[in-house]
């Protein structure tokens, strides 16, 4: 398995991988400074959709994959969030992946938002899936964590192999083709 750089992301970004893609490291806007998104050397930075699911124990729900409570979320459209102490919050990638049949994609959290204790945790996307990817974010600190819409939020890294007897998408993922933020499903 061998890890792809830029050209190879550009190539499959302009058959579809990504959408929208941006073809450089975006790092201003304006005369703000952002958390940079887009193409890098061996990887893609995504960025957050002003969607977030924050989770809170207003009503001392149980979370449970097989039986998700939706209570424990609140919901908030804005181009920021911040999430609570100890707490999590679910965003969903602006971009919408569609990946190769023989390529395995890794998400890890950008730095700038490690070295703020806030942990980004994405499963491996795997041959075959597209859609929007959803995104957990742990604030691992005492205190509120900010977090910014329309910024990188994440690098996936793409990982090129033999295809797979079976793809994501031949399976019939239960994630497969998901739009917004997704949660648990069985």
């Amino acid at each position: 398995m061998s890890i792809k750089p830029d050209r190879w992301i550009r190539e499959q970004a302009r058959a579809g991988m990504i959408e929208p893609f941006e073809d450089r490291l975006v790092r201003e806007q304006g005369a703000a400074g952002i958390i940079s998104y887009g193409l890098s050397s061996f990887g893609y930075d995504l960025r957050a959709a002003p969607e977030w699911r924050i989770f809170v124990n207003a009503f001392n729900t149980v979370v449970d994959p097989k039986a998700f409570d939706t209570q424990s979320l609140v919901e908030l459209e804005g181009e920021s969030c911040i999430i609570p102490p100890n707490s999590f919050a679910l965003t969903r990638s602006v971009e919408y992946l569609r990946v190769p049949d023989d390529v395995m994609v890794i998400a890890l959290g950008k730095s700038s938002y490690a070295r703020c204790g806030i942990v980004a945790n994405v499963t491996p996307l795997e041959p075959g899936w597209e859609g929007h990817v959803t995104l957990e974010l742990s604030n691992t600190t005492p205190l509120p964590a900010k977090v910014y819409a329309h910024e990188g939020i994440v690098q996936l890294l793409f990982f090129q192999g033999e295809r797979p007897e079976l793809t994501y998408r031949e399976r019939q993922g239960k994630y497969q083709g998901q739009r917004g933020v997704t949660l648990p499903r069985l």
